[in-house]
């Protein structure tokens, strides 16, 4: 059995990735969420009744503590098992003027989306080294490669994890280790449902939203067997929407 670990994936693009990792390969899927259970439930339970397997796993990615007690428990109660597929999706957006942000609008999207990279990653990722093995994708954001007004916390927190993604796969990548980022666009999820889609749309290329299934088959691909000469790179999942 490989295992695989999905931060913030009881909603959204995290659940879709879940789903689909699960179909595609076969991967037990860990479903980490910080304090919707029955959504986290749901997921796990779809998972299953397409033929998978899952569990869901409490713990808040920017709380080191709480990540190390959580996945060190679980690893107790999976003698040798290892977590050899890290995929970093947790985060939020508070968006506001910079002029005008509050400290806790900058650091907890900071924090969850950073922070919580480093966290887990930081856990895991001796393991994958001592294995020789690995594959960790990172989910930043179009406002991470090219900045988006209204949203500088959000952009420096992508951009910040985009920057370790490019470290982080130079530095294992002897080991067989890949690490890259997808940077979605405009994203049919609870975060864009409030968005002027009709106004925003006009500026995309592919004269649409993208839906979160596309980012997780693109998820898919980078954690299979097949990426493996892929490393340390962002890839734009945005139809064609640039600065």
């Amino acid at each position: 059995m490989k295992y695989a670990l999905v931060t913030g994936g009881s909603r959204g693009i995290g659940r879709e990735i879940c789903k689909t990792i699960a179909a595609d390969h076969g991967f037990h899927v860990l479903v980490n969420y910080a304090s919707n259970s029955g959504a986290a439930d749901e997921t796990v339970a779809m998972i299953k009744e397409a033929g998978g397997s899952a569990e869901a796993i409490q713990f808040r990615v920017e709380n080191k503590e709480e990540v190390e007690q959580k996945l060190g428990e679980w690893m107790e109660k999976n003698d040798g098992a290892l977590i050899e597929i890290i995929v970093n999706n947790a985060g939020i957006t508070k968006d506001g003027l910079f002029a005008m942000m509050e400290d806790d609008a900058w650091n907890s999207v900071v924090d969850i989306s950073l922070k919580g990279f480093y966290n887990v990653t930081r856990f895991l990722v001796p393991k994958l080294l001592r294995n020789r093995y690995g594959r960790i994708v990172n989910v930043a954001s179009l406002s991470g490669v090219k900045g988006n007004p209204g949203q500088v916390n959000y952009s420096a927190a992508k951009g910040g994890m985009i920057a370790a993604t490019k470290a982080l796969g130079q530095e294992i990548a002897k080991r067989k280790i890949t690490v890259n980022a997808v940077a979605p666009g405009f994203i049919n999820t609870d975060m864009t449902k409030d968005l002027p889609a009709d106004m925003l749309v006009k500026f995309v290329p592919a004269n649409r939203f993208g839906e979160a299934q596309e980012v997780a088959d693109l998820v898919s691909f980078l954690v299979s067997e097949k990426a493996g000469y892929i490393t340390g790179e962002v890839i734009n999942i945005n139809g064609g929407l640039y600065s």
